[in-house]
């Protein structure tokens, strides 16, 4: 019992294992340029979806403009956002068409710029929106 904690090779193996694994999330510089088009889309999909659920708008918004995507990996993966959304033609409860038309009525046009943080977990097909914040544009 003379050998203390470091005399049990399995205990020294975990704690060998554990450092190793903290140096590795320490050489991780935060969030990237994503280069996933395939995922971006999904995560934009999922953020239009929660924000025309969430807007008490007449009309349906889309995505006008994907200004920036940045990307870090975590337990899942995280999405930082900034996209310029636009109202639609679309009425609320008429469609699901992700692709209506932008508003070409000079008196019905409104776009915001929008920053989001999406937590997600691809391959469980899981979101979360952790942060949003929508300007006027």
């Amino acid at each position: 019992m003379g050998a203390g904690p470091w005399g049990n090779p399995l205990l020294l193996l975990a704690a060998l294992a554990l450092v190793a694994r903290l140096g590795q999330l320490q050489q991780w510089s935060g969030f990237q340029e994503s280069t996933s088009p395939k995922n971006v889309n999904s995560t934009l999909a999922f953020f239009m979806e929660t924000y025309n659920n969430n807007s008490n708008d007449s009309y349906l918004f889309r995505v006008d403009q994907l200004l920036r995507s940045q990307v870090q990996l975590t337990t899942g993966v995280e999405y930082l956002v900034t996209v310029k959304i636009s109202r639609t033609k679309c009425k609320r409860n008429s469609t699901n068409n992700p692709w209506c038309p932008i508003q070409s009525k000079k008196k019905l046009q409104k776009s915001f710029i929008c920053d989001f943080l999406v937590y997600t977990v691809p391959w469980m097909n899981h979101y979360q929106l952790w942060n949003n914040s929508c300007l006027d544009a």
